[in-house]
C-alpha cells in the first residue's frame, strides 16, 4: 500500500514538475511576506515575547499573576546616571528641565529623581536613588497603567528619547558623565532584536558553507542546488507556520531561531537523501532514444522511472524518518510549561514543511534536471578538484571507505564496542553535576546595553533592585510583620524587607546571602520559606522559585513524555524492521549519545570551558528548557540517521544478504549520506553559535555536538559493532508479532 502511495506521488511530480515548482514559489513568497510584513503591519518578530519561562498554575506563576493584577503602577523606564557627584549644583537645572518635559509626555504619571525632594539629594528619602559609590543617581519615569498598547508604545518611545537627551546634556555639563536608559520593555526589545540578528547571522554563515559541502558531496552545483532550494522553502514555510501558531500560543523569542535551525537542517538532510538516491537510480536506467538530442525533447521515461523508484525507497525513508523526529519533538507538548509546548508545536509544523519540500519540490527539480545530474558538472573541470569530486561524488560503488571501515569493525567488534562505551562515558561524566537555570537578561552578551543597565542597578542601587525571593501573604500587615521575623532567622537569609501592602495581600522581600538570584543559595531559601508553617496562606515567587517550579514540572511529566516517545519509536522501528531487538538497541544507543552530548554541554557552558572561544559568560548552569530541547531534538536527529542506515541494511537483508554483508554494504551505501548530512547539519547548528544570545549558542552548540557524536562514534562504530555481535538475532521477533509486522511492513 505504501509503495503505491509513494509511486503515485513520484509519477505525479515527474509529470508536472513546473506546476509543482510554481506552487512552492508562491507558497515560499507568501510565507516570507507573512513573517516579515505580517497582517496589519505586525511582523513575526513583533509577536514574540521573552522573559523567564513559567509553569501555568504553579505557586510562583500564581503569585506573579496576583502581583501584576494588584499593581497600581504602569510600565516604567529609568536613567542611571554615572560619573557625577549628585551634590553638584550644576545638575539641578538640567534635571528639572527634563522632569518638566517628561511630565508633559502623554501617559506619564510620575517622574522621580533626587532633586524633586525639598532637601534634594541630601534627603534621607533620596538614598535609594543615589549610587552606592556616590557617583551617580537614578531618574525613574512611570506611565499610566490604563494606557492601551499603542499609546504605551508611543509614550515609552518619547520617554526614552527624553532620557537619552538628558544623559547627553549631563555629559556636556559634567565632563565624563554618562547615562544608561533601561526597563522591561527595552530588555524585551533588545532580546527580540538580538534573535532577529542571530537568525540572519546564522543563515549567512551556514548556508554558503553548506552549499560548498554539498558541491563536494555531489560533484557539482546543480545537484547541490536541489536540497538548498528545499531548505530555503522550508525556512519560509517554518517562519510562516510560527507566525500562524503565535496567534494561539505564546511564542518565546528563541522559538524562531531554534525551529528555523531544525527545519533548515532536516530539509537539507532529506534533500541529500532524495538527490543521492535519484542519481543512484539514474545510473541503473539507460536513456531512451526519444529523449536524446534536439532542443525540444520528449519526457525521458527513464528519468520518471528513476524518480518513482527514488520515491518508493528514499521517499518512504524520508517520510518515516520525519515521523520519528516529529514524535520525539511532539513529546514536548506533554509538559506544562508554555514555552515547551510552543517549541513542540512549532517544531512539528516545521518538520511537516521540511518533509513536504523533500517529497515534492526537490523531486520536481530533479525531474526537470533529468540526465544532467548523472553527468560531471562544470566544477569537476577545475584543476585539482576532479580527483576529489570523483571520490566524494561517487554514488554507485559497492566498496569504499565505509565498507572497509565496517570490515575493520567486524573483525574486532568487542573492542570497538567497549572503546565506544568508554568514550561516551567520559563525555557524559560532567552531566552528573548539571545545574539548571531560568535566565532572562543574562542571556544577552555581557556589555549589551540592557545587561549593563541591569548590572549597574544591582551593584549601585540594591535598594531599587527587586529582592530575589518575594513572599505573597494573605494576612494582615501586623500578622505578616510578626511572622517575617521567622524569615529573617532562616539560614542563608541576609535581610528581609519591611512588609508592604499590595491590595488585600502583603508582600515581603527576602534577600538571600548571595548575589545570584537564581543560584543554589536562593533556591535553598525558597525551599526553607515554603517549608515554614505559616499561620496564613503564602506564595513564594522570584527567579529561584520559578526555577524550582519549572524543574519540578519537567520531572513530573518526564515519565509520560519519555514513555510516549519510547513506545511510539519502538513500534515504528518494529514495523519497519520486523525486529524487537533493533528498536531496543536503537533506544539504548540514542540514550548514550544524548547523555554524552549533555555532558559536553555542561563542561562547556556551565563550567565555562571554551567561554573565550565561543564568546559567552557562563551563568553557572544550563537553561532548563534547553535540556528538554536537546533531549527531544537530539533524539529525533539520532533517529533520523538510524532510519537512514537501517533502511539500507534492511533492504539488503530482505534481498538475501547475510547479516554481516548487509551491515557492511548498508554502511557503504548510507555512510556517505549520513556523514555528509551530519557535516552539513553541524555547519548549520554551528552557524548559530556565532550569534550572541546565550540560549541560541547553547542549543546550536549542543545539537552540533549531538550530531557529531551520533554520526561518527555511534552510527559508524557502535551500531555496526553491536549488529555484528548480535548476528541473526538482530532480526528476531516473537512469531505473532512477526506476522503482524508482515501484514503492515513499512520496510523497503
Amino acid at each position: 500500500m505504501l509503495t503505491l502511495v509513494f509511486d503515485s506521488l513520484g509519477r505525479t511530480v515527474a509529470r508536472h514538475p513546473r506546476r509543482t515548482i510554481v506552487v512552492w514559489a508562491v507558497v515560499t513568497a507568501a510565507c516570507f511576506a507573512l513573517a516579515l510584513l505580517g497582517v496589519g503591519g505586525e511582523t513575526l518578530f513583533e509577536r514574540l515575547s521573552t522573559g523567564a519561562p513559567q509553569v501555568p498554575g504553579s505557586e510562583s506563576a500564581e503569585a506573579d499573576a496576583i502581583l501584576e493584577e494588584q499593581s497600581s503602577s504602569g510600565s516604567s523606564l529609568s536613567l542611571a546616571v554615572q560619573g557625577v557627584d549628585p551634590l553638584d549644583a550644576d545638575l539641578l537645572e538640567p534635571v528639572a528641565d527634563a522632569r518638566e518635559r517628561l511630565l508633559a509626555v502623554d501617559g506619564v504619571t510620575s517622574v522621580i529623581d533626587p532633586y524633586m525632594l525639598p532637601e534634594g539629594p541630601q534627603s534621607p528619602a533620596a538614598a535609594p536613588l543615589l549610587a552606592g559609590d556616590g557617583a551617580g543617581f537614578l531618574v525613574v519615569v512611570e506611565l499610566d497603567p490604563v494606557l492601551d498598547e499603542a499609546a504605551q508604545d508611543d509614550a515609552l518611545g518619547a520617554v526614552e528619547d527624553e532620557l537619552d537627551a538628558l544623559a547627553a546634556t549631563l555629559g556636556d555639563v559634567v565632563p565624563g558623565a554618562s547615562g544608561q536608559v533601561g526597563g522591561t520593555s527595552l530588555i524585551v526589545e533588545e532580546i527580540t532584536s538580538q534573535v532577529e540578528k542571530d537568525l540572519a547571522t546564522g543563515e549567512a554563515v551556514a548556508l554558503p558553507i553548506a552549499l560548498v559541502v554539498m558541491v563536494l558531496v555531489f560533484g557539482g552545483f546543480l545537484s547541490a542546488a536541489m536540497p538548498m532550494a528545499g531548505a530555503l522553502a522550508s525556512i519560509a514555510g517554518g517562519l510562516g507556520a510560527v507566525y500562524v501558531l503565535s496567534h494561539w500560543l505564546d511564542m518565546d523569542s528563541s522559538v524562531v531561531n531554534v525551529v528555523t535551525l531544525l527545519g533548515l537542517g532536516l530539509s537539507i538532510d532529506y534533500g541529500l537523501l532524495i538527490v543521492s538516491r535519484f542519481r543512484e537510480e539514474l545510473h541503473q536506467v539507460p536513456p531512451s532514444e526519444g529523449a536524446r538530442g534536439g532542443r525540444r525533447r520528449r519526457r525521458d521515461p527513464g528519468v520518471e522511472a528513476a524518480l518513482r523508484r527514488t520515491m518508493q525507497t528514499a521517499g518512504r525513508t524520508v517520510a518515516f524518518s520525519a515521523l520519528t523526529v516529529a514524535i520525539a519533538i511532539l513529546g514536548l507538548v506533554v509538559f506544562e510549561p508554555a514555552i515547551l509546548r510552543a517549541f513542540g508545536s512549532a517544531g512539528v509544523a516545521v518538520i511537516l514543511v521540511a518533509v513536504a519540500t523533500a517529497l515534492s519540490l526537490v523531486p520536481a527539480l530533479l525531474a526537470l534536471a533529468g540526465r544532467r545530474l548523472a553527468r560531471p558538472g562544470l566544477v569537476s573541470r577545475v584543476p585539482g578538484l576532479r580527483a576529489v569530486l570523483a571520490r566524494t561524488g561517487d554514488v554507485v560503488s559497492e566498496e569504499g571507505v565505509f565498507s572497509r571501515l565496517a570490515e575493520r569493525v567486524q573483525r574486532r567488534p568487542w573492542w570497538v564496542l567497549l572503546g565506544s562505551l568508554v568514550v561516551l562515558g567520559v563525555l557524559a561524566a560532567p552531566a552528573a553535576h548539571m545545574e539548571l537555570r531560568n535566565s532572562t537578561v543574562e542571556l544577552l552578551p555581557r556589555g549589551s546595553d540592557q545587561r549593563a543597565y541591569v548590572e549597574t542597578i544591582a551593584e549601585q542601587y540594591p535598594a531599587s533592585a527587586a529582592p530575589a525571593v518575594r513572599v505573597l501573604a494573605e494576612g494582615s500587615l501586623d500578622d505578616v510583620g510578626a511572622w517575617a521575623q521567622e524569615l529573617a532567622d532562616l539560614p542563608d537569609v541576609a535581610s528581609v524587607d519591611p512588609p508592604a501592602p499590595v491590595g488585600p495581600y502583603v508582600v515581603v522581600g527576602v534577600r538571600p546571602d548571595s548575589d545570584d538570584a537564581g543560584g543554589a543559595v536562593a533556591r535553598s531559601v525558597v525551599r526553607e520559606v515554603r517549608a515554614l508553617d505559616a499561620p496564613f496562606p503564602v506564595r513564594v515567587t522570584g527567579p529561584a522559585a520559578n526555577n524550582i517550579d519549572f524543574t519540578d514540572a519537567l520531572l513530573e511529566r518526564a515519565p509520560w513524555a519519555v514513555g510516549i516517545v519510547v513506545l511510539a519509536t519502538f513500534v515504528l522501528l518494529f514495523l519497519m524492521t520486523g525486529s524487537v531487538v533493533i528498536p531496543l538497541k536503537a533506544l539504548l544507543t540514542n540514550a548514550l549519545s544524548l547523555t554524552a552530548s549533555l555532558g559536553v554541554l555542561v563542561w562547556v557552558f556551565q563550567d565555562g570551558n571554551l567561554a573565550g572561544l565561543l564568546q559567552f559568560t557562563s551563568t553557572g548552569g544550563i537553561e532548563t528548557y534547553v535540556v528538554a530541547l536537546i533531549i527531544a531534538f537530539g533524539f529525533g536527529l539520532a533517529m533520523d540517521y538510524e532510519v537512514f542506515l537501517l533502511s539500507r541494511i534492511k533492504e539488503l537483508w530482505d534481498g538475501g544478504a547475510t547479516n554481516d554483508d548487509a551491515v557492511r554494504l548498508g554502511l557503504q551505501r548510507s555512510g556517505r549520506i549520513i556523514t555528509s548530512a551530519a557535516l552539513i547539519i553541524i555547519v548549520v547548528f554551528a552557524g548559530f553559535v556565532v550569534g550572541k544570545l546565550l540560549v541560541i549558542k547553547e542549543v546550536g552548540f549542543s545539537l552540533a555536538v549531538a550530531v557529531l557524536i551520533d554520526a561518527t562514534l555511534v552510527r559508524m562504530l557502535l551500531v555496526p559493532a553491536t549488529m555484528t555481535l548480535l548476528g541473526r538475532y538482530n532480526w528476531w521477533a516473537p512469531g505473532p508479532l512477526r506476522r503482524l509486522q508482515q501484514r503492515v511492513d513499512l520496510s523497503h
